[in-house]
């Protein structure tokens, strides 16, 4: 098995507290109705949102990918970090055994937000994750951020 660790960061003109609430709090609602296309819903399995809840995020038909569950390790609303991990789904493989996030919404720049995430792949053997599938999963989290960022933006009294 082996641990192989990627760290980016993105800024944001959106102030920490409104991505986290939206982001976090509310992506259940909230993806689904901005990306209808992709997300078809997000159901809570297990638990009540918090620590330890698994989620279930079901994809549209034509999506590349059916479904991913995943499980919340930590959640801390004041000063806007997440942590959790995909359990089970079809962007798992035969190579990678899980992936987890560690998300931060920091204060950045005019009010706005330095977004920090680290993916942390876990393989089923040492070879590490292709630039090809770090990139495929990098781009669909920065895109996914950038709908729920131009959200915000044109409705500036959502999630205050």
């Amino acid at each position: 098995m082996g641990v192989h660790v990627y760290a980016e960061e993105n800024t944001s003109p959106v102030a920490p507290s409104r991505l986290f609430k939206a982001l976090i709090g509310d992506s259940e609602t909230l993806m689904p109705k901005l990306l209808p296309q992709v997300v078809k819903s997000i159901s809570l399995l297990e638990g009540d949102g918090g620590v330890g809840s698994i989620k279930l995020l079901t994809f549209q038909e034509g999506v590349p990918s059916k479904s991913v569950k995943t499980r919340v390790d930590a959640t801390d609303a004041e000063k806007f970090t997440h942590k959790y991990t995909l359990l089970e789904g079809d962007l798992l493989d035969e190579k990678i055994e899980s992936i987890s996030y560690e998300m931060e919404f920091a204060p950045g720049p005019d009010g706005g937000t330095i977004g920090k995430i680290k993916a942390i792949y876990v393989t089923k053997g040492e070879e590490p994750p292709t630039e090809e599938e770090r990139k495929k999963g990098k781009e669909t989290s920065l895109a996914m951020f950038k709908v729920v960022e131009g959200y915000l933006q044109q409705n500036p009294d959502a999630y205050v």
